[in-house]
This record gives C-alpha cells, sequence and structure tokens, in this order.
C-alpha cells in the first residue's frame, strides 16, 4: 500500500480515483463498509481506491482540551487499512491553515489539484472544511461541475445501536472489550513497546511485561482481562493488568501482561495485546498473599475463556 504524507507534493496527479475521506479512527465496522464500496467502485470503473485521512485528529489541533483519546496510533490505523485490500492512503498532515479551507476550496483547490476523482465514496455524517460545513450533500451538489459523482453509506448497525468511533470509545472506556470487537469487527489491541517495570509481578510468582504506549491512546477501564499477546512473532495467551496497583499505594498507570507457560524476555520488543475478555475491576488486596491469590484465580478464569475463544 502506497502511504502519501501531504498531498501537493505529489509529482503527478493521480488517476482514475474513487476517494473516500475521514479521520478512520479505529477502522471500525462502518468505515469497513465505506472502504469496502470504494474498492469495488474503483475495481468496476478500472481506477483506484483512495482513502484520505487526517493526523493528528482535527479536534486535537482546534481544540486540544476536548481531543478525544484515539483508538488507535497512525501506525496501527495504516496497518488496519492496508490489511482491507487498499492500494492508496493519504495521511494528510492537519493544521490550523488547512482547518480554514472552505468546503468547495478544499475539494477543488486541494483534492482535485492533486488527484483525478471519478467517484467519491462518504460516510452518511461525513464533515469536512471551515466549521466542519462540508457534508455528502456537498459533495453531491459539487460533483457534476467538478466531475465527479457521489454516494453515501451507512449508517451500519449493531444491534440497536449505529456504529461509529464514539461508540467503540464509549465501549473501551468501559472495559466491554467484547462490544467493542463487535462495533470493530476485530478484538481491540493495545499495541507499544515492552520496558522494565518494579519486578513487582516477579516476586509473586507471576512476572509480567510492561507495555507502553503513547499518551494519546485510549486505554480500556482498570481491571483484568483475558488477552493474547503477540509478539517476536509467536502468539500466547496471557493476562493482562490496567490500573495503579492500589495494594502497593502506587498512583501511575502500568498496563501489564502476564504471558502464561512461559519465562521468556519480552524488554525492549514490540508486543500487541488482542483483549479477550474482562475478568474482573480493579480491586486493592490486603497484602501480597491475598494479591497473589487473586492472580492466580484470574489465570483460572482467563484459561478458561482463552480456551474457547481462538486469537
Amino acid at each position: 500500500m502506497r502511504v502519501i504524507r501531504h498531498l501537493p507534493r505529489l509529482a503527478a496527479r493521480l488517476p482514475r480515483v474513487v476517494l473516500t475521506l475521514g479521520n478512520f479512527d479505529g477502522v471500525h465496522r462502518g468505515h469497513q463498509a465505506i472502504v469496502e464500496r470504494a474498492r469495488a467502485e474503483a475495481g468496476r470503473r478500472g481506477g483506484q481506491a483512495v482513502v484520505l485521512t487526517f493526523h493528528p485528529h482535527p479536534v486535537a489541533v482546534l481544540a486540544p482540551d476536548r481531543a478525544p483519546l484515539m483508538i488507535q496510533s497512525l501506525h496501527d490505523r495504516l496497518a488496519t487499512l492496508r490489511a482491507l485490500g487498499l492500494e492508496v492512503v493519504v495521511a494528510q498532515r492537519f493544521t490550523r491553515a488547512f482547518a480554514g479551507l472552505e468546503p468547495e476550496a478544499f475539494i477543488e483547490r486541494f483534492v482535485l489539484s492533486a488527484l483525478d476523482v471519478q467517484h467519491v465514496v462518504v460516510g452518511y455524517d461525513v464533515t469536512f472544511g471551515r466549521g466542519r460545513s462540508g457534508t455528502a450533500d456537498t459533495l453531491a451538489t459539487l460533483g457534476p461541475r467538478l466531475g465527479f459523482t457521489v454516494e453515501a453509506v451507512g449508517p451500519v448497525r449493531v444491534g440497536n445501536d449505529v456504529v461509529s468511533s464514539s461508540s467503540v470509545r464509549k465501549a473501551i472506556a468501559s472495559g466491554d472489550v467484547v462490544r467493542a470487537a463487535a462495533l470493530l469487527g476485530r478484538r481491540h489491541r493495545l499495541r507499544g513497546r515492552v520496558i522494565r517495570g518494579e519486578q513487582r509481578g516477579r516476586t509473586l510468582g507471576f512476572p509480567t511485561a510492561n507495555l507502553h504506549v503513547g499518551s494519546r491512546l485510549l486505554v480500556p477501564a482498570y481491571g483484568v482481562y483475558a488477552a493474547w499477546v503477540h509478539a517476536q512473532g509467536a502468539t500466547r495467551p496471557g493476562v493482562v493488568n490496567i490500573g495503579v496497583r492500589p495494594t502497593f499505594g502506587e498512583v501511575r498507570r502500568t498496563i501489564e501482561a502476564h504471558v502464561l507457560d512461559w519465562s521468556g524476555d519480552l524488554y525492549g520488543a514490540w508486543a500487541e495485546l488482542e483483549l479477550v475478555a474482562h475478568l474482573r475491576g480493579e480491586q486493592r488486596f490486603e497484602g501480597p498473599t491475598a494479591l497473589r491469590e487473586a492472580i492466580a484465580a484470574d489465570v483460572a478464569h482467563a484459561r478458561r475463556a482463552l480456551d474457547a475463544r481462538a486469537p
């Protein structure tokens, strides 16, 4: 998959483009439906599907105090889009100057100067341009004059809920990783580098790998989770603890994974935690002995949960 970091720097205009645009945070089932339609239409026209996404999130630039925590890093968003079979993704840097473009200027001067857009596929609730004033209706109005057709996709529902980045964030933030998986179309993963911790797990008989993730990434509710641990080219069962370790009076959040039936070294490695089930909330125990007994019970519970759910 080709990744373009700044559209105006293209040496030549991309031909026969079927375009979709949006933030695509999480690349959930709604996004997947849009991408699927864009790819199908590109195939029918003998063209190429192009996703135009933005980084950082526009709200993080325009109103940082209201910016949502992200479901995925840009790296993971691009990897998920690649897995959907896309040929080209534009990861456009979002700035205040860029945000000032009126919707028509954004399409005519910015997009069409670099892309030969024949068709646009967007979500039913897409917004773009100054003050988020551009919509699917705006595109449909511009299309006949500028030479492209438009279709809007959605909403996509899971049960009674409309799939959106907001609904995915709500599920993850509450620790409902099963609900998040239903909305995403895959299990939620936390990805980061393994760093050295306080070695408390080792002294308890349950050594852990401490994961460092970006400060702008959404982390599930504090508690214990069954998870598949992907690291060093292998997938292993694990128990993940997210929280501040109240038994020891700590206040710094940690993300720790105890890999079952394994004693290797992951320091410095990148790891992904594929969260399968929420086992319990965070608890404070009377001391190390009570905590050790609780962890043993967590391990047994995680084994049962993972036995029923393949990675």
